[in-house]
């Protein structure tokens, strides 16, 4: 190789390191590319499955992987979007540790309430510590002894680092792993309207991040869970393989989490009743499903039954709701004189305050708290458990048959329900949860004293909010809405790369190789993010390679096209090839990255 050609390409490589230092000069010989033709059989997800293929993760244990060199350069490109959208919202990094002390866990009240998802160790000294999972209790700790005085706040830190919650079934890959790198910020306010400035602040700075990400997604009215406050919002990445469903309107802006979003009590009057009070003998019919085949009845006049305990020791609470309908325990939970969390009774339970076995309960006799569904309210005639075994009532009445109950929102929507905010109607579709903010008010401040002094040397317990992006769940999520048969489709922001050259013969055809190189180095002057493929392999293996890794742009270079002065170009996404001049390829992938 000419001494000048030389000269160039390595004036070309110092000057992408050094002005351009986001982007990355990589020849495949220098990286480490481990894909496999099958993915294992126990991955059921397109994200595990290309993941695995692709050589982004390699699997350690359960729910414990290794991010492969292919894989952490994904991973750090969405860091770098985080960070930058993070510092634009006003949030300062640090970095907190991942084994955390148990006195802070006992202090805030969770070190038993967690759970077995909350990875106990001990010390050499035999002491109490943690893997933390999150890290309220240890921001928390900071700022109560760093920030006293109303004059320091708001305060808002964020960092990005490895959680474990030892999750009892990990699956999925990384989208429920028991290790996984999460973003969390925290911020500290003298007052409710700070913390909801600052919400605002962060849920917009999400929704910049999942933009610039290139996703499709929704933020969503959300429930707390476990973290805690009194509202939340989550982010969902829409995908069919999606655990969670969301709710929203087909006119408005209105979406939340299926287990928040709430039905409305129906208008109008009841129903006249038709039918008496009629008990019939129904053997060995116990569902819902087996009583409608029985009786040849629409399962819309069902009613089911759903006892739980209640908040008194000894106490059942009714619960009723439609047969088609589905129980929402969420919101159970949240009614008055229920026990928290949400317990099922007993058989033993039932019997002794029902005098029968679930399956053929229901109101009429019994004594104790009642509510139903706001979707059983104006109907009548239903069909419900008699109380007895083998048994139950039809023609059954509110009012007449048994008191009226409490009606409320018992059940999950369903498509079609009016939208709460009444614009429209309500779709469902599935999500992957990548992000939620939280505004925790004083739960964590309140229980650890992390307080300051106001204006008039008053001492005031701060407000405070949560924000969290699962990182590592962001690429896997990224890989369910965009793959095809040969593999991954990236976003151009998340690509590994942004462009593979792809040289026939790179080892072999001096032609092919001056031709690669030279491109390579435009490339890379012009601050490309540009993988060069110049391993020697199959043409086969290196073109299935790079569609399997999903790389947005790709260059194949050939000696008969080179013949005739072209190279071949494609965009994964479309994966049109085309003969493009050897001498505008370079110009024509630039305006493709900067479109």
């Amino acid at each position: 190789m000419p001494f000048k050609r030389h000269a160039a390409i390595h004036f070309a490589l110092q000057y992408a390191l050094i002005f351009k230092k986001e982007k990355y000069a990589m020849k495949a010989s220098q990286f480490f590319i481990s894909t496999l033709k099958e993915a294992p059989a126990e991955a059921a997800l397109a994200s595990h499955k290309l993941m695995i293929r692709a050589g982004l993760i390699k699997a350690n244990a359960s729910g414990l992987y290794t991010w492969m060199p292919m894989g952490l350069r994904v991973l750090r490109k969405v860091e770098n979007i985080v960070r930058e959208e993070m510092a634009r919202a006003g949030s300062v990094e640090l970095l907190m540790p991942v084994v955390q002390p148990a006195e802070l866990w006992q202090e805030s009240g969770r070190w038993e309430f967690y759970g077995k998802e909350l990875l106990r160790l001990k010390d050499r000294h035999d002491r109490d510590f943690c893997m933390g999972p999150t890290c309220e209790e240890v921001i928390a700790d900071i700022v109560r002894k760093e920030v006293n005085s109303y004059k320091q706040l708001p305060k808002n830190f964020y960092h990005i680092q490895t959680k474990f919650r030892d999750e009892v079934r990990p699956r999925f890959g990384v989208m429920r792993a028991r290790e996984f790198v999460m973003k969390d910020a925290y911020s500290f306010h003298a007052d409710y309207a700070s913390l909801q400035t600052t919400y605002q602040d962060m849920y917009d700075a999400y929704c910049r991040i999942f933009t610039r990400l290139g996703l499709e997604f929704r933020p969503v009215a959300a429930d707390t869970g476990s973290i805690g406050g009194t509202g939340s919002h989550e982010f969902q990445v829409l995908a069919e393989s999606g655990e969670d469903v969301i709710a929203y309107s087909d006119t408005s802006d209105y979406a939340a989490n299926i287990e928040l979003a709430p039905t409305l009590p129906l208008k109008g009057e009841r129903a006249v009743a038709q039918a008496e009070l009629t008990k019939v003998h129904t053997p060995n019919v116990k569902t819902i499903e087996s009583l409608v085949e029985f009786l040849n009845n629409p399962v819309e006049q069902t009613l089911k039954s759903i006892v739980v305990e209640g908040e008194n020791e000894g106490e059942l609470v009714l619960l009723l709701l439609r047969g088609d309908h589905e129980f929402n325990d969420i919101k159970a939970e949240k009614l008055v004189g229920v026990k928290s969390p949400l317990t099922m009774a007993s058989p033993a339970a039932i019997v002794k305050q029902f005098g029968a076995n679930g399956g053929s309960l229901g109101p009429v006799n019994f004594k104790g708290k009642v509510y139903a569904d706001f979707a059983t309210e104006k109907g009548a005639d239903w069909v419900i458990g008699a109380n007895e075994d083998d048994y139950h009532y039809t023609g059954f009445n509110f009012g007449r048959d048994a008191a009226e109950p409490e009606f409320v929102d018992l059940r999950n929507v369903i498509e079609g329900d009016i939208s709460p905010d009444e614009q429209g109607r309500l779709k469902l579709a599935r999500g992957i949860e990548v992000g939620h903010v939280f505004q925790l008010r004083d739960k964590y401040t309140q229980a650890m004293n992390v307080s300051f002094l106001d204006n008039n040397g008053k001492s005031q317990i701060m407000e405070m909010g949560c924000y969290g992006i699962g990182i590592t769940r962001v690429v896997a999520a990224a890989i369910e809405q965009n793959n095809d048969e040969k593999g991954i489709v990236w976003t151009k922001a998340m690509a590994p790369f942004e462009v593979v050259i792809v040289p026939m013969n790179y080892k072999k055809s001096e032609t092919v190789r001056e031709a690669a190189d030279k491109i390579y180095a435009e490339l890379l002057a012009a601050g490309a993010d540009v993988l060069l493929d110049d391993r020697d392999e199959r043409a086969g293996v290196l073109l299935n390679d790079s569609e399997l890794l999903g790389i947005p742009h790709r260059i194949v270079i050939g000696d008969r096209a080179l013949k005739e002065g072209n190279v071949e170009y494609a965009e994964r996404r479309d994966n049109q090839a085309q003969a493009v001049a050897v001498s505008e390829v370079v110009a024509k992938v630039l305006a493709a990255l900067n479109a």
